[in-house]
């Protein structure tokens, strides 16, 4: 079997799935409907300031297992539903940046910068197209890279990377993770160690459960919902908690209402001007989501930084800042293209890149029968690799909430201004009653509810210190992997205790990784204070 009739298996996982509801005659497939239902549901969670997309993806994920079931046949449905959460938030967060400078996530602050100015210009409407478009594009030029490089690159590290490679490479990942992410290296750092901590209670090869002080509840290791659901969310619920609390004593007056004037269409003329920002910060975007870790929010600050240097050379007129559309091109579609980007090295490597990709790998891992990694674009014969249906099944989905995007996305985006006006203090609460339902609805013990909020006090004391929860949370996935991979490399190379440094390619990387760690270490130090 070749490429195109993996891809066409794909295509037929999507479209000729389980029937959902048959509407005059017309099967809808529950894969298309899900993908449908996630994306209106993204954008109204990104439209919402203290929400986000990986807020939604969190509750979601055990309320859809429960659903569906473990079946292989739930992975599309799942997979769909959550990329549609996605995509969706993704250009929903730049609804509330636009209408009421209130930045949803700390990348729509950009956005703000000339969003907010059009919006007190009176061209609210029309930056909201600006804002639509260049999400769009740059969200469509990312998935298609992921789509031609995630199998190449996967390709790549089966044929060239054996065990010990594979374990320097899982180091690599981390250590640049740690690095990159967080206050400084050394918050991220221990971040990450608490993270592999987690992981390893209650697991090992022995009779005898590591660190698990002789109590059956720790024996059995903490649930993986609870732990990243409650460092994640329910931390994130308690540091919103409290901000809110700092800001009903400071309590501003409502701002007056501002009319809207003039012409909101975006004409051809806009866009000729604005594609270059576009393709630029689409490029930038895209490179910076293919390195694990480093997200959206630096990629929107290099768009809308080079864009600003290019539109200052050329003299044009408003400035950014005072209300370019060209500025909200720039961060909205180098933001939005990190996306697609951010899943090439889940599929390619195995490892999640962003708060997103984390529930896309606890969805395949809770449901079972798709790996990612190097083994998914694995071709075996004549016999179907079932993995690589599903990874094309994936392309698609997204191929389709990309189309959702370009045709209902715009109106609908532009329709939820009013989510923009749900009282913080309705929305937090019911956030963390769903999130704890949905933990409960997966592991049905309270045990689990108890680490939750443990780990939600946790999640909270870490962003206190301005220390990243990510590193944390992909440290505790990729813990047992790690460990894994070291012990066949270690049984594979003759108990070498050198493994890790036995080959060229190995040792490469642990020099990376040392490197990593020292340049960032470095560079923090020649920070101002």
């Amino acid at each position: 079997m070749g490429w195109l009739d993996y891809v066409w298996m794909g295509v037929l996982a999507v479209f000729q799935g389980p029937e959902l509801i048959n509407l005059m005659g017309l099967p809808i497939p529950v894969t298309l409907a899900m993908i449908a239902a996630g994306f209106l549901l993204g954008i109204a969670v990104g439209a919402t300031p203290g929400l986000a997309g990986p807020m939604a993806m969190a509750i979601a994920l055990p309320i859809l297992i429960s659903v569906f079931g473990f079946s292989p046949d739930a992975l599309l449905p799942v997979f769909g539903f959550l990329i549609g959460i996605m995509k969706g938030a993704t250009i929903g967060g730049a609804v509330p940046a636009i209408l009421f400078n209130t930045p949803g996530t700390p990348d729509a602050y950009m956005t703000t910068l000339d969003g907010y100015p059009m919006t007190q210009a009176g061209q609210a409407r029309k930056a909201l197209r600006v804002a639509h478009f260049s999400s769009a594009s740059g969200d469509t030029f990312s998935d298609i890279v992921l789509i031609l490089c995630a199998p190449f690159l996967a390709v790549l590290v089966e044929r060239y990377l054996d065990l010990p490679e594979k374990t320097a490479l899982l180091i690599l990942s981390l250590a640049f993770i740690a690095a990159v992410i967080g206050g400084s290296v050394g918050k991220g750092l221990i971040s990450l160690g608490l993270g592999l901590l987690a992981a390893y209670v209650g697991t090992g090869e022995d009779f005898y459960p590591r660190l698990s002080m002789g109590t059956q509840t720790l024996a059995q290791g903490f649930p993986i919902a609870a732990v990243v659901l409650g460092v994640l969310i329910i931390g994130e619920v308690f540091k919103s908690l409290e901000d809110l609390w700092s800001e009903a004593r400071n309590r501003r007056s409502p701002r007056p209402p501002i009319t809207q004037s003039g012409d909101q269409r975006l004409r051809w003329t806009d866009i000729r001007r604005l594609l270059p920002f576009v393709a630029r910060s689409a490029v930038i975007g895209t490179a910076i989501g293919a390195l694990p870790g480093i997200g959206s929010t630096l990629a929107a600050t290099l768009g809308y930084t080079t864009g600003n240097t290019r539109h200052a050379r050329s003299g044009a007129r408003p400035r950014f800042g005072e209300g370019a559309p060209e500025g909200i091109a720039a961060t909205e579609a180098a933001n939005s293209s990190v996306s697609g980007a951010n899943l090439i090295p889940v599929l390619s490597l195995g490892i999640p890149g962003n708060a997103a990709a984390v529930f896309l790998i606890l969805a395949a891992d809770t449901i079972g029968g798709f790996n990612p990694g190097p083994s998914v674009f694995r071709f075996t014969g004549d016999v179907v690799n079932p993995e690589l249906v599903i990874a094309f099944g994936l392309f698609t989905c997204m191929m389709i909430a990309n189309l959702l995007n370009w045709t209902i996305g715009g109106a609908f985006m532009r329709s939820m201004g009013f989510m923009s006006r749900i009282p913080k203090q309705i929305l937090l609460p019911v956030v963390l009653l769903l999130t704890l339902t949905s933990i409960y609805v997966q592991e049905t013990r309270m045990a689990a509810i108890w680490f939750a909020i443990g780990f939600g006090v946790l999640g909270y004391l870490m962003r206190r210190l301005g220390m990243s929860p990510l590193p944390f949370v992909i440290a505790f996935i990729l813990g047992a992997k790690l460990e894994e991979t070291a012990r066949q490399a270690f049984a594979a190379t003759g108990g070498d205790p050198f493994f890790l440094v036995s080959s060229p390619i190995a040792a490469l990387f642990m020099v990376l990784t040392v490197g990593v760690i020292l340049r960032s270490t470095r560079k923090s130090k020649d920070l101002p204070t």
